[in-house]
């Protein structure tokens, strides 16, 4: 290679490296906060968000430059068995925020409030939102809900804790809504509308819009200052999150039509698990390879 070549190589791999560090919140030797997160919407780039409910799968998204982790009560249904978010309790999401925490450097994370935690009120509220900071060490709580969470979000915000929202379908509401699309028609459309405003207004950092129509989470987008984050809600949200679950092929099963698998973790490591058992008895593992003596 000569040196022209090297420098021009060298040059490419800066420059890929600093936008890297420009779409993924533009710091890389500390915490991403939602300032950075803030001034992400104001230089028009996207960013992406995982959820993660461990240390281990936590670190590899750490790693791999996702600014956002949400530790999602999505873990009720991937990672704790239940049939819903429903049943998970402050106690569980503590313990899965503490892990993700502890597992990575760099990424802000958002550790969402559970069902009962904070319908009663701001002061329940603000006291369950203090446990995922204060024990687990999360950066940012979510919570869903538009104008009936706002005075939650005002005390929150005003006690110094983030809040990213979370509009559209709310699966905390199966019961009342179901799994379908929200914002359909004029009215619904209006009402998305001031859900959005209303958390905006009292203080969120960010919204996230699940299931919403791809036209009214452009202008939902377009109306904030403050960024959205889309889930089924089509491709002009500023940032977009996935369950990993899905987005890597571990879920069984059908997934959303708005998921994409980016690989097939389930096939990879029953075939791995499979290999494994066949090893263990037909008496190949352990070698002495693997032996100690």
């Amino acid at each position: 290679m000569t040196q022209l070549s090297a420098a021009q190589n060298a040059q490419s791999t800066t420059t890929a490296s600093d936008a890297n560090r420009a779409l993924y919140g533009g710091k890389t030797n500390r915490r991403v906060t939602v300032r950075d997160i803030g001034l992400a919407k104001e230089r028009g780039e996207k960013w992406p968000m995982l959820t993660a409910y461990d240390a281990m799968t936590a670190s590899v998204f750490d790693e791999a430059g996702i600014p956002v982790i949400l530790v999602g009560d999505s873990a009720g249904n991937c990672h704790l068995g239940y049939d819903t978010t429903v049943p998970v309790t402050l106690d569980e999401m503590t313990m899965l925020a503490s892990a993700v925490v502890r597992g990575t450097k760099r990424s802000l994370i958002v550790a969402d409030l559970p069902f009962g935690s904070y319908q009663e009120g701001p002061v329940q509220a603000l006291r369950s939102a203090t446990r995922l900071v204060k024990e687990a060490g999360a950066g940012a709580v979510k919570l869903e809900g538009g104008e009936r969470s706002h005075e939650q979000i005002r005390l929150l915000v005003e006690s110094g804790i983030p809040v990213m929202a979370h509009i559209g379908l709310t699966p905390q509401s199966v019961n009342a809504m179901g799994y379908r699309v929200q914002g359909r028609g004029e009215e619904a459309a209006q009402q998305m509308l001031r859900d959005a405003k209303a958390v905006q207004d009292a203080g969120a950092f960010a919204v996230v819009l699940e299931l919403v129509p791809a036209e009214l989470a452009a202008e939902v987008t377009r109306t904030l200052h403050i960024p959205t984050v889309g889930i089924g809600a089509g491709a002009e949200t500023d940032a977009q999150v996935l369950v990993w679950t899905d987005a890597l092929g571990l879920t069984p099963g059908r997934v959303p039509k708005f998921v994409k698998k980016y690989a097939d973790l389930r096939t990879v490591m029953t075939d791995a698990v499979r290999d494994f058992a066949q090893d263990v008895v037909g008496g190949t593992f352990p070698s002495e390879e693997h032996s100690v003596h």
